[in-house]
């Protein structure tokens, strides 16, 4: 596939580790461990799209260079999680040694935090086994459903969600190099609805462009972000909170049903927003828990199943009682 046909998150995916953005600490040290030659098995979690997959790519790249693929073995762990691909695939890269090269192997387990217990067991015993010609770099989202005992032999870095300035230094970039016009908001919108996920942002900018007309000429605005993700608009989350703080239950209601029909939004979604508009409101204390707790059980009741509609009353319920001790 060329270039030109990649999605972005590929296209541009960091090529040596001065390319990484916002994981400056966790960089550093890799960097040091490179210089020295003393690379250990490595364990990377945290959220999707912070640049775990991307850090340890571009170290590889850097310490390898041309015989990356003789020297690298990327294995997708929510794909080949069972045990046969630890006594096939990663058993045998593991123990044979590069004739025409010198230091060690690297094996990238993507996703490991799906492997079976069974499967981590084993790759516990590979990994001992092999420390002289290869090292391993776990990549998980959460390092609580991984072994101890895996954990245990590997140093872990953390990486957090990326901040905003490193989300939006990269959009600027990308936006650059494909001659992009986007607003200056549309740019905030972009980043903050984000959340730290790299991904998600240039994934969301590629879909903006592939809806213009004129790539070239026609300027992303914030409307085009929020339609794209989405996610509810400000003005639609104001109306329909100031239809329950003001209106009576069936104004309130029908306003809900109708902005979530026009634009196609999910419960889930609108509860998010409340929440995120809360700081807005000059509200006390125990007002705010009140209605922090009451949507916390209305989200709960939405992930086992709950009817929408009931869900929903239930949403304008709780404001308005949790409104009634403000007054």
């Amino acid at each position: 596939m060329s270039a030109e046909n990649l999605p972005w998150v590929e296209k541009y995916r960091p090529q040596c580790l001065d390319d990484v953005y916002g994981q400056t600490e966790t960089v550093g040290t890799i960097r040091k461990f490179a210089k020295e030659g003393r690379i250990p098995h490595l364990l990377f979690y945290g959220p999707p799209g912070s640049g775990k997959t991307s850090t340890i790519i571009a170290l590889a790249k850097e310490l390898y260079g041309k015989n990356y693929k003789n020297m690298v073995l990327e294995l997708n762990a929510s794909d080949d999680r069972g045990i046969d691909v630890v006594r096939d695939q990663i058993k045998n890269f593991a123990s044979t040694r590069q004739i025409f090269t010198t230091g060690f192997k690297l094996i990238i387990l993507d996703e490991a935090d799906a492997m079976t217990n069974v499967a981590q067991n084993a790759l516990r015993r590979v990994i001992e086994k092999f420390t002289k010609n290869t090292r391993f770099c776990i990549l998980a989202n959460y390092s609580n459903k991984l072994n101890p005992a895996l954990l245990s032999r590997c140093t872990r870095f953390r990486f957090a969600p990326l901040s905003n300035d490193a989300v939006r230094e990269r959009v600027e970039y990308v936006a650059k190099m494909e001659h992009l016009h986007i607003e200056a908001e549309a740019k905030d919108t972009l980043v903050s609805l984000s959340h730290g996920d790299m991904r998600k942002a240039l994934n969301v900018l590629q879909a903006c462009q592939s809806a213009l007309d004129n790539p070239g000429t026609d300027e992303i605005d914030s409307d085009m972000i929020y339609d794209c993700i989405g996610a509810p608009k400000p003005r639609s989350i104001e109306t329909i909170f100031d239809a329950i703080v003001k209106n009576d239950w069936a104004d309130a209601f029908s306003t809900m049903i109708k902005i979530r029909r026009v634009e196609g939004l999910a419960l889930i979604d609108l509860i998010n927003s409340f929440v995120d508009v809360l700081d807005k409101y000059e509200l006390k204390p125990a007002t705010k828990a009140k209605l922090l707790q009451g949507l916390a059980d209305i989200e709960y009741g939405i992930s086992k199943g709950g009817n929408d509609n009931i869900q929903s009353t239930a949403v304008i319920g709780c404001i308005k009682d949790a409104l009634e001790c403000e007054a």
